[in-house]
């Protein structure tokens, strides 16, 4: 049996890029979190940033530095959660959102990992959270 425990991600300052994607998200940062390991908990899975020494930051879509892995958050209104995020620290690198208000816009976290915010067509807010369309 195999269960996805983690999802890690290097950087040079594990406390200011977990206070980042706290705000992001909503969900505190974990009080056990330190300068080499800080995390942040959704369920069962958690959200943890690791200290590495000579970080470099991925170049999007430059592939000398090339990302590891991206995230992606679904949200309601991207032209909020846009403003929100810029003034957390994020910085725009490509729109991609059409006429109609979807798609998906691509950022850059403080230290440079390319993440995205998406509206996709069909999905639902609820209380919940969003509801996905059936696909076929």
């Amino acid at each position: 049996m195999l269960r996805l425990t983690d999802f890690i991600v290097d950087c040079p300052d594990t406390m200011k890029l977990a206070a980042f994607y706290s705000e992001v998200t909503g969900c505190p940062v974990k009080e056990s979190s330190n300068e080499h390991w800080a995390g942040i908990r959704f369920g069962a899975i958690e959200l943890a940033f690791i200290q590495v020494e000579d970080y470099r930051a991925p170049q999007w879509p430059d592939n000398e530095h090339p990302k590891q892995f991206h995230m992606d958050f679904e949200v309601d209104d991207i032209e909020s959660e846009q403003s929100r995020i810029l003034a957390l620290g994020a910085t725009l690198l490509r729109d991609c959102i059409d006429s109609d208000g979807y798609g998906f816009r691509v950022y850059a976290d403080p230290i440079g990992h390319p993440f995205c915010l998406c509206r996709n067509k069909g999905v639902v807010w609820t209380d919940q959270g969003p509801v996905w369309p059936e696909r076929d």
